[in-house]
Formats: C-alpha cells, sequence, structure tokens
C-alpha cells in the first residue's frame, strides 16, 4: 500500500478550544469539484455524468452545474450510460444495470439475467439493447426488463457499435470481435491492426475506427475486413473514447488529452488549450457543447470544437484530498488530479495546477516562499502560492521520480523518494542531494519534525536523525511492526502508527514507545493534525477521533460526514479541514470538537462490500478492503485487462467483519487490471491502475 495521503508537515497551532456546541457538525465546503468522471451523457435539456465513485450527477443549464441524482443506484460507480423509450439507463461497475423513468431522481436495478458482472457500455439498435460487461455481451428485446447472454462469456468488451446488420466489439487480446446474427455468433476482425487491446469503436462516414490501448488509432473502410493506422501525431496514445460532431471526429485519449479531426479521421490535431488533466476517459456532445470527462479532473466543456475548454464542475464533489498545506490564512488541497487553492476557509475554490505534470499529487510542504508539492511523477515547487509550478528535481534519481513525502527544518528541506530514500536541499529546492546514510531501508512512508529531529517512518521500520539528515539511526523500540505509515509530532510528544496497529507515542526521541490507543488497537491511521492540546487522527474507515490527553483515550467526532474513510486533516485558522473519500474537504469549528472521552462503538457490517482499492493509481502495492456481514467462503482475486487471474489474494471461510488484503504488483507491466470478490452469492468487480 502507497500512503498517497501523507500529510508531510504538521503545523502546530495554539488555540483556546471553546466546549461543544449544542448542534455541531461537519459540513461540506464550497468545492472544491472535480474527480473521476467515466461516463456523460446527453438527453435533451439534461447532461448526466457518471462518476468513479460517488454516482451520477445531472446539470439542467449544459454543464454550469450539476446535482447529485444517485436514489437507488446499487453502485456508486457509474461507467455508462444509455437511453431509450423506456428511460434512462445507467452501467455501474458492481450493480449491474440500473434503470431510472425520471431524469436520474431514483433508479431501480434492472438485472434479470444479467451475470457479467461490472458494465462497461451501452448499444441501443432498434428494439434491442446491449451491454459489453467483464464477462461477454447481453441482450435485451424487453427495455431492459430481462438479459440473455449474446456471446463472448469469457471477454472484457470495452465498447460496442453496430455498422450495417453486424455487431462490433472492442476485446482486450482478442482485438475486434464481429458478429452478423446479434451475438449469436462470433469473428475476429483483425486484419491489419496494430494491438489488439481495444478499448474503443466508432462508426463515422462509412469508416469503422478502433481506439487501442497501446497503439493508437485504427480505421477500416471495408466494416473491419482489414484495417489500417492512424497517425494522430503522437507516439502510440490509448484511445479511450470517440465522438463525432457534423465533420468533426473527437478521440479522448489515456494522457494526451483530446484530438479532432476534420476530415474522415486522415489528419488529426490536439484541441486542449484549458484542460488541465489530458487522462480523459469520456466524451459527449449536444450541440455546439462538446463535454470531456477526465481520470481526475472532472469535466470540462467546449463551445467552439475544442480550441478551448473551461472545466464545467460546480457540484461534482468527487474528489479525495490526500494531503493540505497552511501557507498562512490560504488551504491548499492535492488530489489525484492536481491542486486546489482556497483564500477565504473553503467557502471559494480555484484551481492551482498550472505547471504540473501529471498531477497525481502525494504530499505538500511549505518553506518561506516556496511552496513544495511531491507527486507520482516528480518533484514540483511554486514560489507565488501555488499559482504556477516548475519542476524542482535537479539531483533527484530522475525527473519523474514518485516523492512521497516531504519535511522542513529551518532551511532545509527534505523529500522522501519511494525506493531511494531521503534527499535534502539546502538551497530552497534548487537541488537536491541524497542523505541517507544509515537509513537501512530505503522506501520512505512519511517524514516528521520535532524540533530540530527529523523522523522517517518506512517499510522497514523507523529511524531517527539529530543532525538535519546527516546520519540515521532506528528508533523502533516498542514498535510492533517494522511499516511505519504515518508520523506526527506535538511538542514532546512524538506519535506513530505502525500500520494496522493503532497509535504509539514516544516522549524520548523514538527511543522507546508505548501504545496510547487501546480502544483503536487495530486502527490504520491516514493523517494526524494538532491543535494545542488537541489530538486529531483520522483513522481509516472509522472517521475521525479527537483526544485530549496525550492520545490515551479517544472520541469519535464525525457528526455530518457522508463518508467514514478521510485521508488527511489540517487545521487552519479556527477550523479544522478534513479531505474526505469521494467528497472534497469538509470543514468544522475546532469549538465544536469534542472533549469529553469514551468512544461509541462502530456497528459491524450490515451488508457484502468490496471498496475501491487506495492509493489508486499505485505503486507497487495497494490495499483492497472488503466487508463480510456474514461467514462466507470468500474468492478475491486480480485479473489482467485479458481477463486472465494473476493473483489469488483470499480463497479461503473468513468470519463477518472488515479485512483489508495487500495486493503487490511488483514484476507486473503497468497498466489496468481488475479485482473480483465473491462471497456466498455476492460478487463484485472493480478496476486498479498499476503505475510503475
Amino acid at each position: 500500500m502507497r500512503p498517497a495521503w501523507n500529510i508531510s508537515t504538521v503545523a502546530m497551532i495554539v488555540l483556546s478550544l471553546l466546549p461543544l456546541a449544542a448542534q455541531g457538525q461537519w459540513l461540506q465546503s464550497n468545492g472544491p469539484y472535480a474527480g473521476e468522471i467515466r461516463s456523460i451523457l446527453v438527453d435533451g435539456n439534461n447532461v448526466f455524468a457518471g462518476s468513479g465513485g460517488s454516482g451520477v450527477y445531472r446539470s439542467s443549464d449544459g454543464g454550469t452545474s450539476w446535482t447529485p441524482a444517485s436514489s437507488g443506484l446499487t453502485n456508486m460507480t457509474v461507467n455508462c450510460f444509455a437511453v431509450n423509450g423506456a428511460g434512462l439507463f445507467a452501467g455501474t461497475d458492481g450493480g449491474g444495470v440500473c434503470f431510472s423513468t425520471n431524469s436520474g431522481t431514483s433508479w431501480t436495478p434492472v438485472n434479470v439475467g444479467q451475470t457479467g458482472g461490472p458494465i462497461y457500455c451501452f448499444l441501443v439498435r432498434g428494439t434491442s439493447m446491449f451491454t459489453g460487461t467483464f464477462g461477454g455481451v447481453f441482450r435485451s428485446t424487453d427495455s431492459g426488463t430481462h438479459w440473455a447472454p449474446a456471446g463472448l462469456p469469457r471477454l472484457p468488451v470495452h465498447s460496442l457499435v453496430m455498422a450495417g446488420d453486424s455487431l462490433f466489439a472492442a476485446t482486450p487480446g482478442l482485438g475486434v470481435m464481429i458478429s452478423p446474427d446479434s451475438g449469436a455468433t462470433w469473428a475476429q476482425a483483425n486484419s491489419g491492426l496494430t494491438d489488439l487491446s481495444i478499448l474503443s469503436l466508432a462508426l463515422y462516414g462509412g469508416v469503422l475506427f478502433a481506439g487501442t490501448a497501446y497503439r493508437g488509432l485504427c480505421s477500416s473502410t471495408s466494416y473491419g475486413m482489414t484495417w489500417t493506422p492512424v497517425d494522430m501525431g503522437v507516439a502510440n496514445p490509448a484511445v479511450e473514447s470517440m465522438v463525432t460532431s457534423g465533420t468533426n471526429l473527437f478521440a479522448g485519449t489515456g494522457g494526451n488529452g483530446v484530438f479532432r479531426s476534420t476530415d474522415n479521421g486522415t489528419s488529426w490535431t490536439a484541441v486542449n488549450s484549458g484542460i488541465t488533466n489530458t487522462n480523459v476517459g469520456c466524451l459527449a456532445i449536444t450541440g455546439t457543447t462538446l463535454f470531456v470527462g477526465t481520470y481526475g479532473g472532472g469535466i470540462f466543456r467546449s463551445t467552439n470544437n475544442g480550441a478551448s475548454w473551461t472545466p464545467s464542475n460546480p457540484g461534482i464533489a468527487n474528489i479525495d484530498v490526500v494531503s493540505f498545506a497552511v501557507i498562512g490564512t490560504n488551504l491548499l488541497a492535492g488530489y489525484n488530479g492536481g491542486l486546489f487553492l482556497s483564500t477565504d476557509g473553503g467557502d471559494n475554490w480555484s484551481s492551482a495546477s498550472s505547471g504540473l505534470i501529471n498531477p497525481i499529487i502525494s504530499c505538500l510542504a511549505v518553506s518561506g516562499t516556496n511552496l513544495f508539492a511531491g507527486t507520482y511523477n516528480g518533484l514540483f515547487r511554486s514560489t507565488d502560492n501555488g499559482k504556477s509550478w516548475f519542476s524542482s528535481t535537479s539531483g533527484l534519481p530522475s525527473p519523474n521520480i514518485g516523492v512521497g513525502c516531504l519535511a522542513v527544518i529551518g532551511t532545509n528541506i527534505f523529500a522522501g523518494v519511494w525506493n531511494n530514500g531521503v534527499f535534502r536541499s539546502t538551497d530552497g529546492g534548487t537541488s537536491w542531494n541524497p542523505t541517507s546514510l544509515g537509513l537501512f531501508n530505503k522506501d520512505p512512508w512519511c517524514l516528521a519534525v520535532s524540533g530540530t529531529d527529523l523522523f522517517a517512518g518506512t517499510t522497514g521500520g523507523l529511524f531517527y536523525s539529530g543532525d538535519s539528515g546527516g546520519g540515521w539511526a532506528p528508533a523502533g523500540g516498542g514498535l510492533p511492526n517494522g511499516n511505519v505509515e504515518m508520523l506526527g509530532a506535538s511538542g514532546r510528544n512524538l506519535f506513530a502508527a505502525p500500520g494496522g496497529c493503532g497509535i504509539f507515542r514516544s516522549t524520548d526521541r523514538g527511543s522507546n514507545w508505548s501504545p496510547v490507543s487501546s480502544s483503536l488497537s487495530s486502527a490504520t491511521v491516514n493523517s494526524f493534525a494538532f491543535a494545542g492540546t488537541k489530538l486529531f487522527a483520522a483513522i481509516r474507515d472509522s472517521g475521525i477521533y479527537v483526544a485530549t490527553d496525550s492520545g490515551t483515550a479517544w472520541t469519535p467526532a464525525n457528526s455530518g460526514l457522508n463518508s467514514a474513510f478521510v485521508y488527511s486533516l489540517a487545521v487552519c485558522g479556527t477550523n479544522l479541514f478534513a479531505g474526505v473519500q469521494n467528497g472534497g474537504v469538509w470543514r468544522r469549528p475546532l469549538s465544536e470538537m469534542v472533549t469529553s472521552a469514551g468512544l461509541l462503538e462502530s456497528p459491524g457490517p450490515t451488508e457484502y462490500a468490496l471498496e475501491q482499492n487506495y492509493p489508486n493509481p499505485f505503486n507497487p502495492t495497494t490495499t483492497i478492503k472488503f466487508e463480510l456481514p456474514r461467514a462466507s467462503h470468500v474468492n478475491l482475486s486480480v485479473f489482467d485487462i485479458l481477463g486472465r487471474e494473476v493473483s489469488v489474494l483470499v480463497n479461503e471461510r473468513k468470519d463477518g467483519g472488515v479485512y483489508e488484503m495487500k495486493f503487490d504488483g511488483s514484476g507486473m507491466a503497468s497498466g489496468v487490471y481488475f479485482y473480483r470478490l465473491q462471497a456466498g452469492t455476492y460478487g463484485e468487480t472493480k478496476k486498479l491502475l498499476l503505475l510503475h
């Protein structure tokens, strides 16, 4: 598990805490709005967006604002939409097909016979509807009431299109499949294809286009009998979606943004001005308005055929804020698509990602007038409060190295570099030098500063440096394991959270440790924050807890939160801020926080559930959590994009409860994988992304 939610430095702000307010609770701030958008559909005056974890959003003003439209959805990850005379259909990642007759106000499952797992695409043709699923194609002839298999039972099907009387399916590994009889029989149609992993299909002007995962675009003027590679002007883009408008053909790619062709796909031009996240997952168009959904940056909108784009996200709270930085009275929030800045305590947010490259944020730190952002693809610095960023990697092993944690002592800045140890800069980030002498484990999770002492939590234990990183010594006596995922410091107290073992405290510079969270003994801590004598901890899957006695007794403080999964915490001004899974930033006045001891017991699971892995993307390890309401035989397996089983994480009977399993992708190729949970009659599949 790579903890992308590390807070690298903890500001110790001494405040006077007032008694608990009678009706105090967490409230969502007015943004930031963005996130992972997997599907977009235009239906009359409404535009629908399917998110990766927070359901469906609807806009009735052309994308100017959005409101949730998810009541009744059986799964909150929505991969695709379709419309026929009966109403609106949504294909989900783990809840099959859902149906709405009132423009998304409420949804009902329509899955009789639908046994293919996650739904990736729809095709409506006359009185027939088709779905492409993780387990082949399914067909309905009664508006989705009943479904029956229509071939390719062991293949994921990412896209469907009808050309003439033939049905075409995009598959990974077998390329383009063609059926002349609505799915009764299938054959390969791959002659000339440059890549057999197909992500998308489109028919435009009598030409069939196939978007591949690794070799760009191919076209066919013979309905798939032969294919010709298409030069898009960049090397081997992954073409994930296509849409047509008049004489324009648009292609959305993973990492290279949007391309446009005005000559039936012969030549292409990149049209990305204003798009701050070029990992495009879906496209949709209505009239002269074109929408792009991205993996992390939300939705962008163009009214001039892609010549320029503007964000279109107000109301879409599908963002995981994994790190904060406090800059005076300003708050910077980092997520897996970049940065947002608030100068008014969360009332308003603006993008602060200019200059960031592939901005999957892991940590933030402030040193004087310099602001640093560690990402999965390098280290960046800003000297203007986040308005613009530039690379700050001179001396690091490579420009796109993963930086997981940051810390500051005076004029020294420290960066924890995954698999390479700790580096130090003494010139404001202009250059970096390794400072890992005695650091036996070179894979740091977190850094913390206590006075002039520096501590590093690694996958192989805790280490201490009293000379600004000049030398390191082990400092983990009394800790239960060597996997120290989170650190925090307040005065003489140093807190450590070994993975899954609760919270430990040291008062002697890390020489000795004792547990201070008996009621949270098996907890995994995502974040610490401090305000005077108050210690706050974000406990994975259990929300936020507060302690007033140096961590001996803890009280939950979750009233109002819409999720118990909190990634990050920060104290700014008179508020505590929290980054909530799929919910953006929440805030609560410090004066309202619980001051009495005594914990509320968390009820056990009441239904089966498979959560999204975290972090995602990951390198090389990630954690998969699932819940069992009762004892069941459990199989949890990982599959590659071809549907081949690559790892079995669980295959045994387990008691009811909450479980976390680690998946290690070391030695495996970067790319998309799937994990599936089968427990009793329950089954669900989700997607994960490995990035080396």
